[in-house]
């Protein structure tokens, strides 16, 4: 594996995605969410999504030039239509009108029916901070997903992602799937040949699996918690709880229905494009941002001081691991996985694009 610039990784994206019929603004939203996964150390939502965007487009199924539209509004909400194309030209415009909102009501919230693939739900919700405000966004996604007691796949990973600014600590930043893994990260580790530990992934009838590509031969994700005893149904309930506010309250396809975003599910009859929810909360509508910051410096010290465990080394706050990832890979360059690599090359030699990760 080898370490690429920030730059080259922007380049690279940008000539395929212009390839694909996207403007050069756009190209470069939906570069600058992927290069923040992989900063961020997350490779499952980084470059290797250009391969399912590249298919999602190939096969006719997203919008490369769209017209995204507020479709419904209100002083502190409104509703997007995404117009079928890929979720981060929806997200930063939708987290973007509820910052705008937020200053002027002390929420805002949106949502965005219409929609593909966002990327990391983390993105957004850190627009936020910098306008000492809280930031939240959730999407729901891939019907990859059984309830607790079923073998039906029936929801997303459904992430959510939460960030809060602190004064002269880092933020508070907890971005997360509603299953023990994410679907991307299971691609990944299939392609590796690597195994998952039980309690990730089921088979077609309900029996754990150590197989990442059981999801391919219909076996589905288990939601956070694995199995009732420890707690699945309250996983369960989380990834419900994204997939109501993302669906139902913009119209978006929801559970079973949401349009797969990979090409080895067929869509349900009346299966539509998924959704996504954006917050934001100004701090300075509750009580005044410095003192509010001072505390959250205060909880995460506090929080930080907790014993360690025996065999680990500190306790994080949400956040801190992909901090760190972001230093070391603004100063190293960003390690990109081969499956990433590859799937790039071969778009490349198929629509005889320059390829530049040599």
């Amino acid at each position: 594996m080898k370490r690429y610039s920030v730059s080259q990784l922007e380049e690279q994206s940008k000539i395929i995605l212009r390839a694909m019929g996207s403007s050069e603004a756009d190209s470069v939203i939906i570069s600058n969410v992927l290069i923040a996964a992989e900063l961020r150390g997350i490779s499952s939502h980084g470059m290797i999504r250009l391969r399912d965007y590249y298919g999602l487009w190939s096969a006719g199924r997203l919008n490369t030039a769209p017209k995204i539209t507020i479709k419904h509004e209100a002083p502190g909400t409104a509703l997007l239509d995404g117009d079928n194309s890929l979720g981060m030209l929806s997200g930063v415009k939708a987290m973007r009108l509820a910052i705008e909102k937020a200053a002027q009501c002390g929420t805002g919230w949106v949502s965005v029916s219409n929609s593909n693939h966002y990327g990391i739900a983390g993105y957004y919700s850190m627009m936020a901070l910098s306008e000492d405000m809280i930031g939240i966004s959730m999407t729901n996604a891939n019907p990859l997903v059984s309830p607790t007691f079923s073998t039906s796949r029936m929801m997303g990973t459904n992430p959510i992602a939460v960030a809060i600014p602190a004064s002269e600590e880092p933020p508070f930043v907890a971005d997360f799937a509603t299953t023990p893994i994410a679907r991307g990260k299971l691609d990944i580790m299939a392609s590796q040949g690597k195994s998952v530990p039980h309690g990730f992934v089921q088979d077609s009838v309900g029996i754990p699996s150590n197989d990442p590509s059981v999801i391919t031969r219909g076996g589905s994700i288990v939601p956070l918690g694995s199995d009732y005893e420890h707690g699945s149904h309250k996983g369960y309930c989380l990834g419900a709880i994204v997939d109501i506010f993302s669906a139902l309250l913009s119209g978006a396809g929801f559970g079973p229905f949401v349009m797969p975003q990979v090409s080895y599910l067929t869509p349900k009859e009346g299966a539509k494009a998924l959704g996504h929810f954006f917050g934001a909360m100004r701090i300075d509508a509750f009580r005044p941002a410095e003192a509010f910051k001072s505390d959250m410096d205060h909880w995460i010290r506090t929080f930080r001081g907790a014993t360690v465990a025996e065999g680990y080394d500190e306790v994080l706050i949400p956040g801190d691991p992909e901090r760190r990832n972001t230093i070391i890979n603004q100063q190293k360059g960003i390690l990109l996985l081969e499956t990433a690599k590859e799937a790039i090359r071969g778009i490349c030699k198929e629509q005889s694009l320059k390829f530049i990760l040599q």
